[in-house]
Formats: C-alpha cells, sequence, structure tokens
C-alpha cells in the first residue's frame, strides 16, 4: 500500500487507530484490526495475547485474496463481506474502499447483526479518511506537475 500517502501519515494512522477502537466499543467485540492487502497491520485495538496478530493479519489477506480469485472465477467483482464461525470465536472480514480490510473478532457476547451494523458505520467512516489523504485529493500536489513534455525533451537533448 505504499502508494497511498496515509501510509506514512502518523495523522491519519492516528485517525484509522482511534475509529478502529470506537468500533470496538460499539461492536462489544473481543478485537478490531485494519490490515492492508499486503497483510501488513494498520491499525488494531484489543486483546490479541490468545494469538499472534501478524499472523492474523497476513492469514486474513490471504484468505481475502483467496476469496477474489473464486469471485472472478464466479463472474464476481468482489465478495466484499466473509464470515467465519467458531464453536467460540467468531471473524467478520470487510473490504474498505478496495484499499485495506476491516476485522472485527467477537464472541457470543455480541451479535452478528451488531457486529454487521456497525462494521458497515465504520467502513463508510475509514473510506472518507483514506478519501481525504488521496493523491487525487486537491490538498495534495503533484511536485512534477509544473514539468511539461517540453522540459523532458529539453533534459534529453544532446548538447543542452
Amino acid at each position: 500500500m505504499q502508494d497511498f500517502l496515509w501510509s506514512n501519515d502518523g495523522e491519519i494512522i492516528k485517525r484509522l487507530q482511534n475509529k478502529i477502537e470506537q468500533l470496538k466499543l460499539e461492536a462489544n467485540s473481543k478485537a478490531t484490526f485494519l490490515i492492508d492487502k499486503s497483510g501488513q497491520m494498520v491499525a488494531s485495538s484489543g486483546d490479541s495475547n490468545e494469538f499472534d496478530a501478524t499472523s492474523l493479519a497476513a492469514l486474513v489477506a490471504g484468505n481475502v485474496a483467496a476469496t477474489d480469485g473464486i469471485a472472478k472465477l464466479l463472474g464476481e467483482k468482489e465478495f466484499s463481506v466473509l464470515f467465519h464461525e467458531g464453536e467460540n470465536e467468531h471473524l467478520n472480514i470487510t473490504l474498505v474502499d478496495g484499499k485495506l480490510i476491516l476485522v472485527v473478532l467477537f464472541d457470543d457476547s455480541t451479535s452478528l447483526g451488531l457486529v454487521r451494523l456497525k462494521m458497515k458505520k465504520y467502513v463508510k467512516i475509514i473510506a472518507d479518511i483514506l478519501n481525504e489523504s488521496s493523491p487525487n485529493n486537491s490538498i495534495h500536489q503533484d511536485i512534477f506537475s509544473d514539468i511539461t513534455d517540453e522540459d523532458i525533451e529539453k533534459m534529453f537533448r544532446k548538447g543542452s
């Protein structure tokens, strides 16, 4: 996700972290994670002492990639929501604007309906944060915008 300006912006990471923490509280979940598609943890909230969060992030990203392959095979653009139900633990996984993966780990102390409702709310909030920071946003200027094709030609001409 190196091509997104937010990935190196501490202020945006703080905002994303704050939203992940709010989601955890509102959904009454055990943990929440925001992961990029390569499996790198962007933000997390909750107790992950029971498992390796880094491995979970990588495996979830692999799961999303595999599911993308299935979607393409079936002629779908994507399957944007994945749900894994265990005996004690459950995972709800949602894509955020095609850029990030939002994961909520929960147990029977909360309901899937509440988790999905809150995830839907926070997917929009997180997408808005990402879009505010996108390179297409007028706040960010391209440092090469003043260079013309003629300037480039001049740089490579002999004798210049």
